[in-house]
């Protein structure tokens, strides 16, 4: 399992102290059971925004830098062998002209 890195813990324990702050401060409870939930609520909160927080690039890019590194080129600029080109289908005849001329 990999360890939580600096961005998580700040947006956590942010979201949590604000959370619970604001709760607090909305929902005027008085009674200890109240202020419980809503503290519980405010750890959850910020567990969740922790989690969602998103991953490093060493763990995310691994398999796009792997995929990546094959180069692509266009159609457009592949070689198309002379064979394929006067094969007679009537496409290839459409091309044949203008290369005659």
């Amino acid at each position: 399992m990999p360890r939580p890195t600096t961005a998580q813990l700040a947006y956590g324990s942010l979201t949590v102290v604000l959370s619970t702050f604001a709760m607090l401060l909305l929902s005027d409870v008085r009674s200890g059971i109240g202020v419980a939930a809503l503290a519980a609520a405010g750890l959850i909160l910020g567990l969740l925004v922790a989690v969602t927080v998103t991953m490093p690039a060493t763990a995310r890019g691994r398999s796009a830098r792997a995929t990546s590194a094959i180069p692509v080129s266009p159609v457009s600029q592949v070689p198309v062998p002379r064979s394929r080109v006067t094969s007679g289908a009537p496409e290839s005849r459409v091309g044949e002209g203008a290369l005659r001329r």
